[in-house]
């Protein structure tokens, strides 16, 4: 065993210990959780020379007192900047670039039925404004709405609320994050305009999950489901709920942790741990078929109403 490797991957456990007292959503449970970390590292379960079976390791640590699924010690394959929130942006521009701004998809189904498919993640607003516009001001004229997060691991909460100003008619309080620091709070809304063409807030509109969607994408999902205004379409999604920022403490080990957690102004609680509920519970293979069938039934049941 190299003492030097050992030692650096020791001092990033104790690094993470710190960063999780001080930073931590819920300091109770920070200090139960740093009390783990510094009893498992004295018994010598982290003498490990490999970066990313020390980041498996240390996670399954911090996630063993609550399961919040945001709070690890994420391995990254390559090095990764100093300073807090480099490790994320180093890595999701590469995802950016590749997947068209987070849109792979959109399409007419026919029949009036657009899907757009969100993935594989919501990037930050000043990264994604332009191109989310683009997509969503192409897809107002539908009949009909599906936005597929099935595979989006979340992201920007500023870009859950550009897209929601898309779906809705007027300007809407969507949620409240609650910070540690300081015992602030911060409401996000939709905003009053937007730079194109709105789908709107009275048109179908349905919303695809699986197990993978987390995060930003499950509060995308849990926002329109709260306000009545899609339905939710799939599997029970991840259950990450609290907002986090990330530390890079190794060249290649970014601790993350939650410093907030988000409230729902009409639920009044989130969806940590539990995931969001679909309306309509179907494997996620069969998401889109069934939300295309809830689409076509929904328009044909107005155009006989308005006969």
């Amino acid at each position: 065993m190299t003492t030097t490797t050992t030692s650096a991957l020791h001092r990033a456990v104790e690094e993470t210990t710190d960063l999780l007292t001080r930073h931590y959503v819920f300091p109770d449970v920070a200090d139960r959780i740093a009390g783990i970390l510094r009893r498992r590292l004295a018994e010598g379960a982290y003498d490990v020379e490999d970066a990313e079976q020390l980041g498996h390791l240390v996670t399954a640590d911090l996630q063993s007192v609550n399961g919040d699924r945001h709070l690890r010690l994420k391995y990254h394959a390559q090095e990764v900047p100093t300073g807090q929130g480099e490790a994320v942006l180093a890595g999701i521009r590469r995802d950016f670039d590749a997947s068209l701004g987070g849109v792979p998809r959109l399409e007419m189904l026919g029949d009036g039925v657009a899907v757009l498919e969100l993935a594989p993640m919501l990037f930050p607003v000043d990264w994604a404004a332009e191109r989310m516009t683009a997509a969503l001001s192409l897809v107002a004229p539908a009949e009909a709405l599906i936005i597929d997060l099935r595979r989006n691991r979340g992201g920007d909460p500023d870009l859950v609320a550009f897209i929601c100003s898309y779906l809705l008619d007027e300007r809407t309080h969507l949620i409240t994050m609650e910070w540690r620091d300081g015992g602030r709070s911060e409401q996000s809304w939709s905003l009053p305009y937007v730079p194109g063409a709105r789908f709107g807030g009275r048109k179908p509109l349905y919303v695809l999950t699986s197990g993978d969607t987390f995060s930003g994408a499950e509060e995308l999902a849990y926002d329109l489901q709260q306000l009545g205004r899609a339905v939710v379409v799939g599997e029970v999604t991840g259950g990450g709920a609290h907002p986090r920022e990330g530390w890079t403490v190794h060249p290649h080990l970014e601790a993350t942790i939650p410093v907030g957690r988000s409230v729902n102004p009409r639920s009044g609680g989130n969806w940590e741990t539990v995931g969001v509920q679909p309306d309509v519970l179907v494997p996620a293979q069969d998401a889109l078929a069934r939300a295309r069938e809830l689409a076509l039934e929904r328009l044909a049941a107005a155009t006989d109403a308005d006969r």
